[in-house]
């Protein structure tokens, strides 16, 4: 195994995706890693995360963990998007949905995790309070640990990452809002799915309700809705409960055995369709990675992207013998394009759940129907490839 970065100190922000996948390929270059996660421990669940094409597969494949993903992969199968009554209007196969394997992003997170803590250094429970940068490093102050200095970091702490507030400002600057809400929490798996889901649509709302991992008594609970953008505390489960009820009162179909679920849960998840547009991913010597750099909350591939992105990142600063000047400026130029197209296609996402009218319901019905035909299905699953597969992998060195 190669490692020509046996001096250079990485200290990553984020322990979700980007930060295990960054971590494991820098590692196996010889890399001296820290990771720093806030919550106390590998977070588990999440919704489930797609792969789909060659270049993903090749990044998978030569990471080491494609076939483990497969070992532990969902088996979604198809979904249908039903009436207020149930009746099917049409179904969505699994590759337009589920790509060409599917895991829970927990699931992923825990694969890197495994294959990284004899080699990485990983703090749960605490995170960064400051960074000050001179030209020999980066010292580093936490809110619970002793300060410390590395060579380079790497904000791969998501959407609304705290590093890159510190590091390139405030996230209003970055953060662009697309007229959406989505929720996800478990339900009761009680209409009998089985690694299936239903679809419901109104005007400007929707719910999925689907079985990803063949458990017969749970399932899981999209819920999506149109609005302008809202006021409300990220960590007050209370009041973002009481948005959705009120945004959900009087939904048809399954709604008031959802909303009951939704009283019920402790594990919410409640955010903004949105996507973050930055000038540049790096500076000076810290890089932003994954959702902080150029994420999207939903429908644009953005754990196929952070786990490309870790791999050009580590390669280009492996080809450059750790010089980061170098392997930023390559980083920047390689992933930009990249993250850009794939963010495009996430835009839709909103749209694509809860379209604003009944009659723009049916439109989108009547375009899937088609699409997910025989003779056009090929067609369409090279077109959903496309943005993952623009991307030319260059020789690296792992």
């Amino acid at each position: 195994m190669t490692k020509n970065l046996s001096n250079l100190s990485v200290l990553v922000s984020g322990a979700s995706v980007a930060g295990p996948a960054v971590a494991l390929d820098l590692s196996r270059l010889g890399a001296r890693v820290t990771v720093v996660e806030k919550a106390p421990e590998l977070r588990g669940g999440g919704f489930a995360v797609d792969f789909r094409g060659h270049v993903h597969r090749t990044v998978l494949t030569s990471m080491g963990i494609w076939d483990e993903i497969h070992t532990r992969q969902t088996h979604m199968g198809r979904q249908t998007v039903v009436d207020a009554d149930g009746t099917p209007r049409v179904d969505l196969p699994a590759d337009m949905m589920s790509g060409d394997v599917e895991i829970f992003r927990g699931e992923l997170a825990r694969i890197m995790y495994e294959r990284t803590k004899d080699d990485v250094e990983y703090v749960f429970g605490d995170s960064i309070a400051t960074l000050a940068e001179d030209p020999q490093g980066v010292d580093i102050t936490f809110e619970r640990g002793a300060p410390r200095r590395f060579d380079l970091v790497v904000g791969a702490d998501g959407l609304h990452s705290h590093t890159r507030r510190l590091v390139f400002g405030d996230e209003s600057r970055y953060l662009r809002f697309f007229d959406h809400y989505v929720a996800g929490f478990d339900v009761p798996n009680h209409l009998g799915l089985d690694r299936t889901g239903r679809v419901y649509s109104e005007p400007g709302r929707a719910v999925v309700v689907g079985n990803y991992d063949g458990d017969p008594d749970r399932a899981g609970a999209l819920l999506v809705f149109r609005s302008e953008e809202l006021r409300y505390d990220r960590r007050d489960v209370t009041a973002q409960k009481r948005i959705l009820r009120e945004r959900f009162a009087g939904l048809g179909w399954e709604g008031p055995t959802i909303l009951k679920a939704l009283e019920e849960t402790d594990d919410l998840y409640f955010d903004a369709i949105a996507q973050i547009h930055v000038d540049r991913l790096t500076k000076g010597r810290v890089a932003l990675l994954g959702d902080a750099g150029y994420g999207a909350t939903m429908g644009g591939m953005g754990t196929g992207v952070a786990i490309v992105g870790a791999y050009v990142l580590a390669g280009e600063l492996a080809l450059a013998d750790g010089d980061f000047r170098t392997a930023f400026a390559e980083y920047e130029t390689r992933i930009r394009d990249f993250a850009k197209g794939c963010q495009k296609i996430s835009g839709n996402a909103g749209p694509f759940f809860a379209p604003a009218t009944e009659r723009r319901i049916r439109s989108r019905d009547r375009m899937y129907r088609i699409l997910a035909s025989r003779p056009l299905a090929r067609f369409f699953k090279r077109m959903t490839e496309k943005a993952a597969t623009d991307i030319k992998l260059r020789e690296y060195p792992f």
